[in-house]
């Protein structure tokens, strides 16, 4: 089978990395000829995902397509769906998804529940919420990793604010944040994975670290999972979802927002599950049966992010120190150049006691620097 990757960043170079182990032939589109991707895959094609032609004339001869970002021109995946290529996920998923207006729509519409909401068109729109304060403003279209997304305490903070279509997001007194992953194959099968806990790093609003699976009553697991696979089955796609949910302190679950796609919070999966999230939507691609995705050993996982003060040609500081570590996996993504808060790789920790887990993961953390 042809498989093409929309995007060639460090999520589309795990997925190739599992995709040795399978007959596949693989294609990525991406603008960026140095991207991390670009030298794993058979065929790299320069070209913009957000362009109609490019991606349209980068599909038309493949088997299926997926996408390791949702910024991808999706009237040109809804025609190649109309000609037979196989889209992961559908076109209308990742259209309701790449939108925060029309994702929180889709929740109120499908009862699945999710903090209260307010659109705003503009930051004039917020004069007629002030009683709707603390809240989150959440960019419509375009945010990632922490971009597009302000706290927004009292009408002080309204400088902050997008001057664009978004949403005034009730904030929530947050008990746990946890994300679980959920994929479903052309039958309509859904398999689940373990929920992981994402701690985030206040300044830069980016996954600190995360522990997986997540330590949660019987009662707040069931209705997460419950959740999860709900609101998913919702979008009749095939494919792979990481569903983000809150965990308040009246033990209520509330989904945050998803990503229709393999994701950050499902790293660990590789080492620390029988079958990763990358594996899992490779067989859902190649219409193979799921794989277990139960935990071998409960897991860490501390992103290697650039360090404020340095650009330019990255240097991992402490490297060999965590190299030297037990049970620990590191992945580097293959990016030359850095600059702070850049995703620039993952450490993996792999063991069956937490004290363990959260002790290594601060070390590395602390241990850890990529300077330039």
């Amino acid at each position: 089978m042809k498989i093409g990757i929309l995007g060639g960043g460090q999520l589309g170079r795990m997925l190739l990395q599992q995709a040795a182990n399978y007959t596949v032939e693989t294609y990525v589109l991406e603008n960026d000829e140095q991207c991390p991707a670009a030298h794993l895959c058979h065929h790299f094609v320069k070209g913009d995902i957000k362009d109609f032609d490019t991606v349209y004339n980068f599909g038309k001869g493949l088997d299926a397509l997926t996408i390791e970002i949702e910024a991808v021109n999706v009237e040109a995946l809804e025609k190649l769906e109309s000609e037979g290529i196989r889209i992961y996920p559908r076109p209308s998923a990742i259209k309701t998804i790449k939108n925060k207006i029309l994702q929180k729509r889709f929740y109120e519409e499908n009862n699945i529940p999710t903090p209260e909401f307010k659109l705003t068109f503009n930051t004039a729109d917020l004069q007629n919420h002030l009683d709707f304060l603390p809240a989150v403003h959440k960019l419509g279209e375009g945010g990632y990793d922490g971009k597009g997304v302000q706290v927004l305490l009292d009408q002080k903070d309204f400088d902050k604010a997008f001057n664009e279509p978004s949403i005034l997001e009730k904030m929530v007194k947050i008990k746990k944040e946890i994300a679980v992953i959920v994929a479903i194959n052309d039958k309509g099968e859904t398999v689940i994975f373990p929920p992981a806990e994402m701690v985030f790093d206040p300044v830069l609003n980016l996954l600190d670290y995360q522990l997986s699976p997540a330590k949660l009553d019987d009662k707040v697991l069931w209705k997460a999972e419950a959740i999860a696979i709900s609101v998913v089955k919702h979008f009749e796609s095939a494919g792979l979802f990481a569903v983000e949910l809150f965990v308040d302190f009246d033990d209520d679950v509330l989904v945050n927002e998803i990503a229709p796609r393999v994701h950050n919070s499902g790293h660990h999966t590789i080492e620390a599950n029988y079958s990763s999230q990358y594996d899992t939507l490779w067989r859902i691609m190649l219409g193979y049966p799921f794989g277990n995705t139960d935990a071998i050993l409960p897991s860490a996982i501390v992103n290697i992010l650039g360090a404020d003060g340095f650009s330019g040609e990255a240097k991992y500081d402490g490297l060999d120190e965590i190299l030297g570590m037990d049970n620990v996996f590191v992945h580097l993504y293959g990016k030359s150049h850095t600059k702070p808060g850049r995703k620039m790789g993952h450490v993996t920790i792999v063991h069956k006691d937490y004290q363990d887990l959260t002790y290594k993961a601060n070390k590395i953390k602390h241990t850890l620097k990529v300077v330039a």
